[in-house]
């Protein structure tokens, strides 16, 4: 058994996890925004190892994304276990109005989960539940400090009925950040530990200036104390060449030998400031020296590498790079982008495709599109795909491509152009498309390669297997990272068709499709 593990423990676009113990069982939930299915659930024994088990929001009638924005949706969820039943409470971000917070329930974390159960009077983002050891539940969440500067948030809770799913008696607030000027205190938990109650807060955005602090108090409801070493966790003085920034958003676990770990958020800068990968799942061991907790013992800061916990190693089967749709549902790591409304794919049209229906919607839209992607997960990666794909006019296309948002993205497409069959590269930025290659093609099945090297991106195609031929190479990449594009997610790779805003009967159909990382 290898001793030591490597971070981060969830690779990719993962932010805001949050964790909880069952027995010899963790669990481990995600933030997922506008893509569908939402909040990816993990399950593990020995806080290294994870595979994937489900989404918590995976129906349709659970999850309305229609016409969300970019990087709106599901925010920051919590998971917790409480006599016999998983909780799971999160931040809904509307296109417009004000989020709103719900709770959905299961008995098996694999699902399924209930309908949202909504909490009126519950404002703000990021919310929690403490279940506490005198059999009363608490509500913890954030909210704006009135007339005050901006970015002045207080964390506040009140006491929840579960039965009837409503908030009642008095909000109390706990604490407004533990720095004079501390900006956005969210993402708060409350745990109870020997006897005292711990407020565990992220403060200062979920940028460069991220970090971790913690308050305690005698009652759950106050008064708080800061601890004087605040923040426990941070590299905003680290600069901006450290490799890796922005830690924040932190959950504890207590195992089942009596360790404390913590899981927190954290980015990957290459190529410059850049991280398309968004922000990721780390894990960090902590210590408590003096009723407090001492987090990454000897450095402060999150490292590579660590001691693994001393748990019974459990390994998963590890997925198969390459998805060749044998089977009649899609596998967990496939995401769509916004709720499908219309069943645009098909496993079982074609035995072992996956067939895209062509439809007017276009990535470039408020939309649900004929897409089916995964995350990047790796600084250096290569992708490819085997498609069979016909464009019977201009309109059509089909590829692949590499999204960041509606604005910035790469398209990779097959389409028509003066009657013959072409292969593109669109690059979309700032809302603007720019075209960067185009070659003629033969009719027929296809090959597609978008291999990275750093922010380097290059775009191979073949006719025949491994026949690859460039249609461009070293393409700067760095579109697809937040501080070029804004928002909250990573990258994503994956299939997608369109009919660019007209009718069509057209499909195209996806022999395969292969990812690996190549290093990181």
């Amino acid at each position: 058994m290898d001793e030591i593990f490597r971070n981060p423990i969830l690779p990719g676009f993962s932010p805001d996890p949050s964790i909880c113990r069952v027995g010899e069982d963790y669990y481990l939930v995600n933030s997922s925004f506008e893509y569908f299915p939402g909040l990816p659930l993990f399950h593990g024994r020995d806080l290294v190892h994870w595979r994937q088990i489900g989404h918590v929001m995976n129906r349709p009638s659970q999850l309305n994304l229609d016409g969300i924005r970019p990087s709106g949706g599901l925010y920051a969820p919590t998971i917790r276990y409480h006599r016999g039943a998983f909780y799971v409470i999160n931040t809904f971000e509307f296109t417009v109005g004000e989020p709103r917070n719900f709770i959905v329930t299961a008995a098996d974390p694999a699902g399924p989960w209930s309908e949202p159960h909504w909490l009126d009077d519950a404002p703000g983002i990021d919310p929690s539940l403490h279940f506490n050891d005198d059999g009363h539940v608490w509500y913890v969440g954030n909210r704006e400090v009135p007339g005050s500067y901006y970015g002045h948030n207080a964390i506040w809770a009140q006491e929840l009925d579960l039965e009837a799913f409503r908030l009642v008696g008095e909000k109390h607030i706990l604490a407004d950040g533990a720095l004079k000027g501390a900006t956005w205190a969210e993402g708060p938990h409350i745990y109870k530990i020997d006897g005292m109650y711990f407020l565990m807060v992220a403060e200062g955005g979920t940028g460069h200036d991220h970090a971790v602090t913690v308050f305690r108090s005698q009652s759950v409801i106050g008064p708080y104390e800061s601890n004087p070493r605040n923040p426990i966790l941070t590299h905003r003085h680290l600069g901006q060449d450290y490799p890796i920034v922005g830690p924040g958003h932190a959950d504890l676990v207590q195992t089942s030998i009596g360790e404390w770990w913590l899981v927190c958020l954290a980015m990957r800068p290459y190529g410059g400031y850049f991280f398309n990968l968004g922000r990721e799942t780390f894990m960090v061991p902590v210590r408590w020296e003096e009723g407090w907790p001492v987090v990454s013992p000897g450095t402060g800061r999150i490292e590579f590498e660590y001691r693994r916990p001393g748990l019974p190693e459990c390994l998963w089967p590890v997925p198969p790079a390459c998805d060749n749709f044998e089977a009649h549902t899609l596998a967990f790591h496939w995401n769509f982008i916004r709720t499908p409304r219309e069943q645009f794919w098909s496993l079982v049209e074609r035995i072992g495709y996956l067939r895209l229906r062509l439809r007017p919607q276009m990535l470039s839209e408020r939309c649900n599109p004929s897409f089916v992607g995964r995350r990047q997960q790796h600084i250096d990666f290569v992708a490819r795909v085997a498609m069979e794909f016909s464009p019977r006019e201009e309109h059509e296309c089909a590829g692949l491509v590499l999204i960041q948002s509606i604005d910035f993205h790469f398209l990779f497409i097959v389409t028509q152009s003066a009657g013959n069959d072409v292969i593109k590269l669109v690059k979309r930025e700032k809302g603007a498309d720019i075209l960067l290659a185009e070659q003629m093609i033969p009719a027929g099945r296809i090959y597609l390669r978008v291999q990275a090297i750093g922010q380097e991106y290059s775009f191979f195609a073949a006719i025949l297997p491994e026949t690859w031929k460039p249609v461009a190479e070293n393409v700067d990449g760095r579109i697809l990272s937040t501080p070029v594009a804004g928002g909250y997610v990573g990258a994503y790779i994956g299939m997608y068709a369109s009919s660019n805003g007209r009718a069509s009967r057209n499909f195209a159909d996806f022999d395969w499709f292969e990812y690996k990382g190549i290093s990181n």
